[in-house]
């Protein structure tokens, strides 16, 4: 397939990605979040044992100083709690404290069902057939980016 034709499908998806993004940003607006801290919020909030803060930067492809920043912002809120992990001590297990529970009850919980319900618009063979072609196209895009940034992420 010829570059030209390549480039009007990557500007389709991009406009389909975008609209996906926005989604999470008006809702993290809602609540003066940034989409990044709304994601942080999320990652915590389905992690019954809490988790990880190195955990919370691979899922999403974050420097340590942003998401420590974040986790920060929510501890002085009094939203999170931080304890010392057993095998690393130098990484911290991030959970939410009860006035965080109740904080983020009326945020994650509304995006949550609002995936799930949008996925649930689909059916089960053509949910497959989207996470097959979106890894193949995330690890490809990875690859190509790692190339150029000679990075690993």
């Amino acid at each position: 397939m010829n570059r030209e034709k390549v480039r009007a499908y990557v500007n389709q998806y991009c406009k389909l990605r975008d609209i996906q993004y926005c989604a999470y940003e008006l809702h993290a607006r809602k609540y003066n979040l940034t989409s990044k801290e709304l994601f942080v919020l999320d990652l915590i909030w389905f992690a019954e044992d809490g988790c990880l803060q190195s955990e919370i930067c691979e899922r999403l492809s974050a420097t340590k100083q942003t998401i420590s920043a974040i986790i920060k912002k929510f501890w002085k809120l009094g939203y999170l709690s931080l304890t010392e992990s057993e095998t690393d001590r130098r990484n911290k297990i991030v959970r939410f404290t009860n006035t965080g529970k109740e904080y983020a009850k009326n945020i994650i919980p509304s995006a949550a069902n609002a995936e799930i319900d949008a996925m649930a618009e689909l059916k089960e063979k053509d949910i497959i057939e989207l996470i097959r072609l979106t890894t193949i196209f995330s690890n490809c895009m990875k690859e190509k980016f790692n190339k150029i940034n000679d990075i690993d992420f």
